[in-house]
């Protein structure tokens, strides 16, 4: 499990560069104020998370736990930063309606918190 937590937090990473790149010489030119303030957020978060993983992987025992925050970590970066950058990207997609969008954002911010608290269960539990 160390190994896919490892990777997964570098793809993220790498993800997270190329995002951050792309909005702040790509992107910067056709972006209003918000949408910058939107897709920054959306690369912050899931650096954050990188990052949260990263450190997950030196967790010696692989437990239920630890599957657990490792998905919750995983499927928050997709749902919070991911709909984020849609949501940045509306105009230049050409996507008028995101009314779908609205609960995606924050369900991904709840699994960040399920995410850091079960961390915080896990090393409180670790022996």
């Amino acid at each position: 499990m160390s190994r896919k937590i490892i990777m997964t937090a570098a793809i993220f990473g790498l993800i997270g560069v190329i995002a951050g790149a792309f909005g702040a010489h790509g992107l910067d030119p056709q972006f209003t104020a918000k949408q910058k303030e939107i897709w920054r957020t959306a690369v912050q978060y899931q650096f954050y998370h990188a990052l949260a993983l990263l450190f997950l992987s030196y967790f010696k025992a692989e437990t239920k736990t630890i599957r657990l925050i490792y998905y919750l970590f995983t499927i928050g970066i997709i749902f919070f930063s991911g709909s984020l950058y849609l949501l940045a990207c509306a105009d230049l997609l050409g996507i008028s309606n995101f009314a779908y969008i609205g609960p995606i954002t924050p369900f991904g911010g709840l699994l960040f918190i399920a995410g850091w608290a079960s961390l915080a269960y896990a090393a409180y539990t670790n022996k």
